[in-house]
């Protein structure tokens, strides 16, 4: 049974998430200006070079802003000490999910299942723009795939066999997963590791919904600049704010369910790592559907993300008792 907060009279040791009473707003405000803030200035020289998506710098600066959020991180937990009181480095790390990764078993069996739950996730979304016929597809021949890497190709050089190549593709996933994790870990020590435990005392859902809204509006630098959607408003950023509230009530469950931030981490790099799915399969000569509604994080999947919500609560994973004695 966690130790009540009444009972820590130690002014070096802070309360736990799953002891904490209050949002911490001070810190909190801190993390969003500073996660922002930093965001944008990381992004600036993709708008005062004024080359848009089009700026060579672009997969670094994208890469750079990822960090963003564990930066702004530690600015909050410092801001929080000051109010609460020192803390040690132990409870920092379990405050944040990191260590001790307690229960073992679950925090690595849900890791590794939403490693596998990352590609099916975003193949339903690619049967459901088969079904209402925004796509074609081939899943035998791969027509699409096989002209691509023949542009790629110099002239007069075979082609590998292709099936093997999408073979290896899917089978890489779980590798890129594990690749994508460290960069993953510098926005999910943000959302889910200290923000999400940070607003708990609203409540599960509020929580969840909030810190997944700002997630998306994080990456505002970006979508105005056309970023995931094509859209260059504010619509972007809308759309962005609807997938990452409901993706990240799904990796906010791993985080609640596991008391740990790794299986969101891993889940996240997965989830990067199989967004490049549809180009495999998609037929030469199919319509290309708009990325706002048919893309990894478009309307569609926002359907599949909510389906699949739907579904946790069903089965009771959202009752507020359960997740709150595992936190922490």
């Amino acid at each position: 049974m966690s130790e009540s907060i009444e009972t820590r009279t130690a002014p070096d040791v802070a309360a736990s998430p799953e002891t904490r009473t209050t949002v911490p707003w001070a810190a909190v405000g801190v993390f969003a200006i500073v996660s922002c803030g930093l965001a944008w200035l990381v992004a600036a020289p993709l708008w005062a070079r004024g080359e848009g998506l089009d700026d060579p710098l672009l997969p670094l600066i994208a890469m750079a802003m990822m960090l963003t959020p564990a930066a702004a991180t530690f600015i909050a937990i410092v801001v929080d000490a000051r109010i609460s009181g020192r803390r040690p480095a132990r409870d920092i790390l379990r405050e944040l999910g990191m260590w001790p990764l307690r229960p073992l078993g679950r925090t690595i069996g849900t890791s590794l299942a939403m490693i596998v739950a990352m590609p099916l996730i975003v193949a339903a979304g690619l049967v459901v723009v088969g079904v209402l016929g925004l796509a074609v597809f081939d899943l035998v021949g791969f027509s699409g795939f096989t002209e691509l890497i023949a542009a790629q190709l110099p002239a007069g050089q075979p082609l590998p066999p292709m099936g093997l190549v999408v073979a290896a593709q899917f089978l890489m996933i779980p590798v890129g997963a594990v690749i994508n994790a460290p960069l993953a870990f510098g926005e999910e020590v943000g959302w889910r590791g200290w923000l999400l435990p940070a607003l708990r005392p609203l409540g599960v859902w509020p929580a969840l919904l909030v810190s997944g809204a700002f997630w998306g509006f994080w990456h505002s630098p970006l979508l105005l600049l056309g970023y995931n959607y094509g859209l260059t408003d504010g619509t972007g950023v809308l759309l962005m704010m609807l997938a990452c509230t409901l993706f990240g009530v799904l990796l906010g469950w791993t985080r609640l369910r596991t008391a740990s931030v790794w299986p969101a981490v891993f889940a996240h790099g997965a989830f990067n790592a199989s967004a490049g799915l549809g180009a495999l399969v998609i037929a030469a000569g199919s319509p290309t559907p708009e990325a706002w509604l048919a893309g990894p994080l478009g309307l569609i999947s926002c359907g599949v993300f909510a389906v699949l919500i739907v579904l946790l609560v069903a089965v009771g994973q959202f009752r507020g008792s359960r997740l709150a004695a595992r936190l922490g």
